[in-house]
């Protein structure tokens, strides 16, 4: 049995993931940790990690980044295995991880669901040929309205495994200037709205074709279901930094 420690677990995905370990026969979550007590119940939450006193062999984290330094210290101290599913994390802290992974296993995915991450994987092989056989590559991802970072994790972790060379440019908006698309811009776009659980399409435009890869998200418990999946896998693993092709 894997005892779990979920940051973030009153907010809509710690929900989700509470509700899918649930269903787990190999997992509990032992505590929560977040700033209001909205679980279900089955568990005590804390607002500090280090008032934890159940046992936890590795922390989920689903919360933000102000949260994050405060967790990921916790586990560099108490040496737990990391499963970091927060995005719009800064720089810093995305060394910090760096940092953290020489003593402690972590993982840290934009995406937890094993279709992008196949996705991803894909595209590392795929992207350089077409790019070079004159391709445009662009980049469109949907979401709900209350999504607050744009472009999504996702949409930016595609855009690096499809750049895995590093001889594209990031574009965001075209609107400030005029002139043709240049062929070593990889363009990402954003929209927000209703409830989309979350949609991205990766556009390899040539002549007279188009190459469209898509990924959609019919519900959250894909991301639940893959944290838990990361979880389980980190159990006994050495220090280092990890990714869900890890686990495929």
């Amino acid at each position: 049995m894997t005892n779990v420690l979920l940051c973030g677990c009153s907010g809509f995905m710690g929900k989700v993931v509470t509700e899918m370990a649930a269903a787990d026969p190999g997992v509990t979550i032992t505590a929560g940790v977040d700033v209001v007590d909205a679980a279900d119940g089955s568990y005590p939450v804390y607002e500090s990690p280090f008032d934890v006193t159940e046992d936890v062999d590795v922390v989920v984290d689903f919360s933000n980044p102000a949260a994050f330094d405060g967790m990921l210290d916790y586990c560099v101290k108490n040496g737990k295995p990391y499963v970091v599913c927060t995005t719009g994390l800064s720089d810093t802290q995305i060394k910090a991880i760096d940092q953290a992974a020489v003593k402690i296993a972590v993982m840290r995915s934009a995406n937890m669901s094993v279709g992008i991450n196949l996705l991803m994987k894909l595209l590392k092989e795929i992207a350089p040929f077409l790019s070079d056989a004159g391709y445009d590559i662009e980049i469109v991802e949907k979401h709900h309205n209350r999504k607050l970072d744009a472009p999504s994790g996702t949409a930016l972790a595609l855009a690096d495994a499809a750049n895995e060379r590093g001889d594209l440019e990031y574009v965001f908006d075209r609107s400030q200037v005029r002139h043709k698309r240049e062929k070593k811009e990889l363009g990402i776009s954003a929209v927000r709205g209703g409830t989309i659980v979350g949609t991205h399409d990766v556009i390899f435009a040539g002549e007279d074709e188009v190459i469209t890869l898509s990924h959609m998200a019919y519900s959250r418990k894909l991301f639940a279901k893959g944290a838990l999946v990361a979880a389980k896998y980190l159990i006994g693993k050495p220090a280092g930094k990890y990714s869900m092709e890890d686990t495929f």
